[in-house]
């Protein structure tokens, strides 16, 4: 006679999520090709680390851009809030809202800042001013 094993709930939900992103994962995978003879990219001298520099650049600014209109609007709903409510800890916690969305778009456009102002600064492992 077999033996059933029996999975609670949790372990069954948490068993097919991670199917569910392995095969995503295997589904969306892309190969990379390096430069090479069937590869047209060899003559312009594109690699896979300056294709994957200008992706993540691109991805990047876009982050950035949405981050931005993010941050507006849920700034001017946390004014709002502040202005408009007579209750108290609401006005205290749009402020601490407001306090974190500024704290949080400055760190993304600092890292920007640092990307495209000070990395140059050290190519090749050295400083170069």
């Amino acid at each position: 006679m077999k033996k059933r094993i029996s999975l609670s709930p949790a372990a069954h939900k948490g068993l097919k999520a991670t199917l569910f992103v392995s095969l995503c994962s295997a589904l969306t995978a892309m190969p990379a090709f390096a430069t090479g003879a069937n590869n047209p990219a060899a003559t312009t001298g594109t690699t896979v680390w300056t294709k994957a520099s200008e992706i993540m650049q691109d991805v990047y600014s876009q982050i950035i851009s949405i981050s931005t209109v993010t941050a507006v609007v849920c700034a001017a709903v946390a004014l709002l809030l502040m202005n408009f409510s007579k209750n108290g800890k609401t006005v205290d916690d749009s402020r601490a809202w407001l306090k974190r969305i500024a704290i949080t778009w400055a760190i993304l456009n600092g890292l920007g800042f640092i990307m495209a102002y000070v990395t140059p600064f050290f190519q090749g492992g050295t400083w170069n001013p």
